[in-house]
């Protein structure tokens, strides 16, 4: 539809400002290539002295509640009708197909499998380049540079870091579950608790118990299961 402030509004049994409902008609019919999908006048919404939107209904399938917009153009009130457009727009009620998510936004963790290869844009906000974490005014043995991620192009950026604190948190390795409320202590006080490297430390890191149902996996210092190895029968 035409753009602009809308001054005059009429509805199919109103005026028709420039007397081109039939040429307007003409052309919906010319664009949906069959009469069966343009319908009756809707409404004729004019802009200004010079153009006006004619809306059709449109019978096309899939498109339900959708109109045909024409737009239609005159010079002067001495000049003809001229087409200037013609497209689908929505009603207030048409039925829409969802917003579209790109592929990279809806992937999950159950679909990487062998094989599956899912590209991290450049400008990826959870991470940062590695050599923005090192101090530049502090001389760094190799083990301080690894962990810090000086040796990787990329690292974690602090939001990065925030959404993986919040997961990892609100999880099922997360202090709120049910084996961590019956738990006799939390993972930080148990021997099997193995801390991670770097800004996350104090409040993650990963389970050492063969016969804990969290083995190998990173749970919060506040987690906790019936494995505790300080645990007493």
């Amino acid at each position: 539809m035409s753009k602009g402030t809308k001054k005059n509004s009429h509805s199919s049994s109103g005026v028709d400002p420039f007397d081109a409902a039939d040429l307007a008609r003409s052309a919906a019919l010319e664009d949906a290539k069959n009469e069966k999908y343009v319908g009756s006048l809707v409404s004729v919404d004019s802009d200004g002295d010079h153009v006006a939107t004619y809306l059709f209904e449109a019978a096309l399938p899939g498109y339900l509640g959708w109109r045909w917009a024409v737009t239609v153009t005159k010079v002067d009130s001495q000049s003809p009708a001229t087409i200037c457009d013609v497209v689908l727009l929505p009603g207030a009620d048409a039925l829409l197909a969802p917003e579209w998510i790109p592929y990279s936004n809806r992937i999950t963790a159950d679909d990487v499998v062998a094989g599956t290869i899912v590209p991290t844009p450049a400008d990826d906000a959870r991470l940062v380049p590695g050599s923005a974490v090192l101090p530049n005014d502090e001389e760094l043995d190799i083990q301080e540079i690894f962990e810090l991620g000086g040796t990787r192009l990329r690292v974690l950026s602090i939001e990065g870091r925030d959404q993986a604190a919040k997961r990892w948190i609100e999880g099922d390795r997360g202090p709120n579950t049910e084996i961590a409320r019956l738990a006799p202590k939390n993972c930080g006080s148990c021997g099997f608790y193995l801390p991670i490297a770097g800004a996350l430390r104090q409040a993650f890191g990963v389970c050492a118990n063969a016969i804990s149902p969290e083995d190998a996996r990173v749970v919060a210092v506040n987690h906790g299961c019936g494995a505790h190895s300080e645990a007493i029968n």
